[in-house]
């Protein structure tokens, strides 16, 4: 087990963005993640939840949740942990007048509104981004959805397997002889959640020099086409459609996990001094004369050919073998961990893959958090409040914030 730091939860130290005010009206997991970034670097994040539903979607995405000192399953799912520590939740219906007004107060404080709900969803309520930006010019307000603000589909929900779906990411991941295949967590809406907190970071930075804010506005379907990458280049600068490769690279070859005695393993060659290295390991060092081979486009154009080499060359290597002998000569290869396996090796602990937080009430005291990968010399990521129970900080928010007080 990883020997995990503990964070007390007795004092929040300035971030880098300490004295930001951030308005979270989203839920399940791409508006979360962006603000969970936030409160990551310092900002203070209330995180608005439904009275009448009790709380975000996630909440009730078991089967894993943290458990109550008596042993029976909170409120906070492991669904729900993975995007929503270091927030304040208030329990709020914004369905009510009495809601509303809470909201137009909150606002009224805020440098930052986050919200997912359906193009237009905010109208009726008066919570939409033209009336409260409207209302206060140097409100930064980011708006999330599955297709965006405009489009034929804008009015379809999203989901990150719509997205993944609808976007492309599918149609090359997974076996070449299978289905397609979504990726095996929610990339969609997470990296719709980092491509938010850029924008919202950048709109800051112009609301600081203008002293003008802005609405942000952006979609699963439009991240996750951006982030097609070399694929999405590919098919625009050939004209082909990519194929599904299973593990195999479409531009580097050999690229792929391989068969070994005992289970398999990752190898990434990425030059052709590499490629020479790999083949007088595996014994076959005529492997890089031969111009069949010798240089990555000749490896691409005559990959099957390659791989009838290879393979059997590999299959009578121990695992272990193979990665000692590769690391010798600097190809680089890889074991495929479990996540146990992953989140408990000795790099995972020095860099503090794995947070144990404070929070009262939960069995044993603390729970287990993945940490935040930034890494900074001058204003480090704190965590300095465990994801929150169902409206726990209702009082305090409204009593602090939600008051007819000027902004501060």
């Amino acid at each position: 087990m990883t020997d995990v730091s503990e964070e007390t939860g007795a004092s929040e130290t300035t971030g880098a963005l300490d004295g930001l005010f951030v308005l979270d009206l989203s839920r399940i997991l791409a508006g979360p993640t962006a603000t969970q970034m936030l409160g990551d670097l310092g900002a203070t994040v209330i995180k608005v939840e439904n009275p009448k539903t009790g709380g975000d979607d996630t909440r009730g995405w078991g089967p894993n949740y943290a458990r109550n000192e008596d042993g029976s399953p909170s409120d906070l799912s492991a669904y729900f942990m993975s995007a929503n520590r270091n927030k304040r939740s208030v329990a709020v219906d914004i369905a009510t007048p009495e809601g509303q007004d809470i909201i137009r107060q909150l606002a009224a404080r805020a440098d930052v509104i986050v919200e997912n709900f359906k193009p237009d969803g905010l109208v009726k309520y008066g919570l939409d981004h033209a009336t409260l930006c409207a209302a206060h010019p140097e409100l930064v307000y980011c708006s999330i959805s599955g297709y965006g603000q405009t489009g034929p589909n804008r009015e379809k929900p999203g989901y990150d397997l719509m997205a993944q779906g609808f976007g492309g990411i599918m149609s090359i991941t997974g076996d070449p002889d299978g289905a397609p295949t979504k990726v095996g967590v929610g990339i969609a809406d997470v990296m719709c959640g980092m491509y938010a907190t850029i924008g919202i970071l950048t709109a800051l930075r112009h609301r600081d020099k203008t002293g003008i804010g802005q609405h942000v506005e952006l979609a699963l379907i439009d991240s996750q086409m951006a982030w097609l990458i070399n694929e999405g280049l590919n098919y625009l600068t050939s004209g082909e459609l990519p194929e599904r490769r299973g593990n195999a690279h479409p531009n580097i070859v050999p690229y792929d996990a391989f068969e070994v005695t005992d289970g398999h393993f990752l190898l990434a060659v990425g030059n052709d001094a590499q490629f020479a290295r790999f083949s007088d390991v595996i014994g076959l060092p005529d492997l890089a004369a031969n111009s069949d081979f010798a240089t990555n486009q000749a490896r691409i154009e005559n990959r099957d050919a390659l791989m009838s080499h290879i393979k059997p060359a590999l299959k009578t290597w121990a695992k272990a073998d193979i990665l000692e002998a590769l690391r010798a000569v600097k190809v680089p290869a890889g074991p495929i961990n479990t996540i146990a396996e992953a989140l408990t090796s000795d790099q995972a602990n020095a860099r503090g893959t794995v947070r144990r937080v404070a929070t009262e009430g939960i069995e044993g005291g603390h729970v287990q958090l993945l940490g935040n990968p930034l890494k900074f010399s001058a204003t480090p990521v704190k965590y300095h409040r465990a994801p929150p129970r169902f409206g726990q900080d209702t009082k305090e928010v409204l009593e602090t914030w939600a008051s007819d007080k000027p902004k501060q």
